[in-house]
C-alpha cells in the first residue's frame, strides 16, 4: 500500500531529525534543492476526483502512482504517491510541479534533463529515479489520451 508521504511531516519539522536527514542526504550527493523536495513533498498525495490514475514500477522496485486532473485540455492538478527512495520522491515532486498548468502535449515533452536542472544534483546511482518519474507521468498522459479518444468515439457512435 502506498503511503502519502515517506515521513511524518511533524517529524520533518523537528529540527534535530531534519538536520540528521539533511546531513545524510547531502553527504550522499543530493543537492539542497533535492533535499527540500524530499522533505517538503509538495505534490505527494492523491486526488479523489482524478481523471486518470496510473501506476508504474521501475526496475529497482520503486513505484509511482500518478493522479491527474484535466480541465479544458490542461493539467489542473497532479499528485503522486511514491513507494521509493529519496531520489524517487524528489524527482516525482518536480515532475508533478512541471506538469501542472501545461497542456497534455506540453506535459508530454517534459524530459529527464528538465527535472535534473531543477533538482540540481542527485547521486549518479539515482538517475534512474528521474527517468521513472518522467515515464510515470507519460504513462498517465498516454492512458488518459487513449481513454478520452475511446470515450469521444463512443459518444460519436451513439449519435448515429
Amino acid at each position: 500500500m502506498f503511503r502519502e508521504g515517506m515521513m511524518n511531516h511533524d517529524s520533518a519539522k523537528d529540527s534535530s531529525n531534519t538536520t540528521g536527514i539533511w546531513e545524510m542526504l547531502s553527504g550522499s550527493g543530493y543537492s539542497n534543492k533535492a533535499i527540500e523536495y524530499y522533505l517538503n513533498q509538495p505534490n505527494m498525495g492523491s486526488l479523489s476526483d482524478a481523471d486518470q490514475i496510473s501506476e508504474l514500477t521501475g526496475p529497482c522496485g520503486d513505484t509511482m502512482k500518478v493522479f491527474i486532473k484535466v480541465d479544458d485540455g490542461r493539467i489542473k492538478d497532479a499528485k503522486v504517491q511514491v513507494l521509493g527512495c529519496p531520489g524517487a520522491v524528489a524527482s516525482a515532486m518536480v515532475v508533478m510541479e512541471l506538469a501542472k498548468g501545461k497542456t497534455l502535449e506540453e506535459a508530454f515533452t517534459i524530459r529527464d534533463r528538465d527535472v535534473y536542472r531543477i533538482l540540481e544534483e542527485i547521486p549518479d546511482k539515482k538517475q534512474h529515479c528521474i527517468r521513472l518519474s518522467v515515464k510515470s507521468l507519460q504513462k498517465a498522459l498516454d492512458e488518459y489520451s487513449r481513454a478520452t479518444v475511446i470515450t469521444n468515439e463512443g459518444d460519436n457512435d451513439a449519435n448515429f
